[in-house]
């Protein structure tokens, strides 16, 4: 009876890791959630945490959970996932979290923790231990999404442009300001979908390897799911709300009609990620999407410094979760 309550303590404990994780994704992605909408004046930086807030959580109503069924299912072979393997992932993602945010190094909440999982489960198991077609879908979207991002934000851009060449642009402005409303809610719902869904993929990997969970069960518990997405909208609004006191109006301004086209962009992007099953980078995404929309106007209105920052999050995020992971996995065996 001692060793179920203790192994009990364990499971609650990582969950709870777990949830925090999944604050702190929404807490560190919320200018990603509303830096468009309150630069291009549609809403009030008040009403736009609210909003983000809100459509990160109705995201539980409109996506599949097959992106918690990746990082769940397939991203380990069955059987090498246990405590000391979870605890190293999540720690490995949040410590590498707390580093980047404190020097501004750009990061991706997602990528590491990927990165967390795949350094654990070497340190256990070796490579052999990970699914290989997992991982390189994964690996390949941290470059397709920013690039799919640009793509569409950019012939968005175009497009938009063609079409309203014969209208008054204080026209396009007011009908662009109302449509941003739609944008805004889709990328948002975007991003929930996908973040979420990797935390609840990962308290899935924790429940099957503790045998509170079987990994013939075609989606993990309910309230796994709804603390997620509850988790994510709650860092939505509290990081949003950090945003709007330090940053009052210093966001750049941009015109609703390239705000609408980069969200659509970033939506339509995680979207399909989400739909494929795969865990994507939804700032890499959203900042692609925004070059993309610039680059039509000219190529010195694209910030060339966000996208060598890109590069270098993408070099190394992985590799650096995944060194901070095997060492906490390490750790986890000498305490617990």
């Amino acid at each position: 009876m001692e060793t179920v309550q203790t192994a009990l303590w364990v499971v609650v404990l990582l969950v709870a890791l777990a949830i925090l994780f999944d604050f702190m994704n929404g807490f560190h992605d919320a200018a990603n959630s509303i830096a468009t909408v309150v630069s291009t004046g549609v809403l009030k930086p008040a009403q736009a945490v609210l909003f983000a807030a809100f459509f990160n959580f109705v995201a539980i109503f409109v996506f599949h959970l097959s992106v918690a069924a990746t990082v769940g299912k397939g991203i380990v072979q069955p059987g090498i996932v246990d405590t000391h393997v979870v605890f190293g992932a999540l720690v490995g993602a949040i410590t590498w979290n707390v580093i980047t945010w404190y020097y501004g190094i750009p990061s991706s909440s997602s990528h590491a923790l990927i990165g967390g999982i795949v350094g654990a489960v070497i340190a256990k198991a070796g490579a052999s231990a990970l699914i290989s077609t997992g991982i390189l879908k994964t690996v390949a979207f941290i470059f397709v999404s920013p690039l799919l991002g640009f793509l569409l934000g950019s012939l968005m851009m175009v497009a938009v442009a063609h079409i309203f060449r014969r209208t008054r642009p204080s026209r396009v402005d007011k009908w662009f300001r109302r449509l941003q409303l739609v944008s805004a809610g889709a990328y948002s719902l975007g991003h929930g979908g996908n973040d979420a869904q990797k935390t609840i993929g990962i308290i899935w990997l924790l429940l099957i390897a503790t045998g509170y969970s079987s990994a013939s069960d075609a989606s993990p518990p309910t309230w796994t799911i709804v603390s997620c997405y509850v988790a994510i909208g709650l860092g939505t609004m509290f990081g949003g709300w950090r945003i709007v006191k330090t940053m009052g109006q210093k966001i750049t301004k941009l015109k609703p009609v390239g705000g609408f086209c980069a969200e659509t962009g970033g939506a339509l992007t995680l979207f399909l990620a989400t739909t494929l099953g795969i865990p994507v980078s939804t700032t890499h995404t959203i900042t692609g999407a925004i070059v993309g929309v610039g680059s039509t106007q000219r190529a010195s209105a694209v910030r060339w410094g966000v996208a060598g920052n890109i590069v270098w999050a993408w070099i190394l995020t992985i590799p650096a979760s995944a060194f901070v992971a095997a060492v906490a996995y390490w750790i986890s065996l000498q305490i617990f």
